[in-house]
């Protein structure tokens, strides 16, 4: 073989320079000299994010049932402080406020690239991951309708979710009031690893 070093690029940032042309990337991927090859990988970073699915359990199990009540059994707790995003996989129950999506995100294209419909049930939540399905219980009317998690937020203080007007109806909190205090409670929660555990929301009222 000869010394001659194989052109491969490296893209970084948004924008990568490919035999002097600038092109629109999303960061970060290696680019081969095949041509095909450059073009399956650029074809494959212009796509869309696709929207996560709902985590599953059997809420039938005795297993699951079992880690249900324990979770359940447990204080709820607070949602993560400022504004961080900070995952909790636990499945343990959340309590704060919910409040409710503004009617400008209708059509927009939410974390994971789901877009936001106001008659639709997605929520956002900063601990739970994205594709959980919770209930959402509000504290003053006693009312629960279920969600799930396709968005980041809301970003203030003591807030644990943000839902949408269809779910605010449901559970009764008034738009117009703004906020609202819930407990969330994960049914199924997506792990690291790609399973999906049971939260303190999948105990079943039949349930022994």
């Amino acid at each position: 073989m000869s010394g001659a070093t194989p052109r491969n690029y490296r893209v970084g940032g948004t924008y990568a320079r490919h035999n002097d042309i600038l092109v629109l990337m999303k960061p970060p991927i290696r680019m081969s000299p095949n041509p095909a090859l450059t073009a399956a990988l650029l074809l494959a970073a212009a796509l869309p994010a696709r929207a996560t699915p709902p985590a599953v359990v059997d809420t039938a199990s005795p297993h699951v049932q079992a880690q249900a009540r324990k979770l359940a059994q447990m204080p709820a707790v607070p949602p993560p402080p400022g504004n961080r995003v900070v995952p909790d996989t636990s499945g343990r129950k959340e309590v704060g406020q919910a409040s409710v999506y503004a009617p400008a995100y209708e059509g927009h294209k939410m974390a994971d690239g789901e877009r936001f419909s106001e008659t639709g049930h997605a929520a956002a939540s900063r601990s739970l991951p994205l594709g959980t399905v919770a209930k959402v219980t509000d504290t003053q009317t006693g009312r629960t309708a279920t969600v799930t998690i396709h968005d980041r937020g809301p970003f203030g203080a003591g807030r644990a979710v943000d839902v949408s007007k269809a779910t605010a109806r449901q559970i009764g909190l008034d738009a117009h009031a703004g906020v609202a205090p819930v407990v969330v409670s994960p049914v199924a929660v997506p792990q690291r690893d790609g399973s999906v555990k049971p939260g303190a929301g999948a105990v079943s009222t039949s349930a022994p």
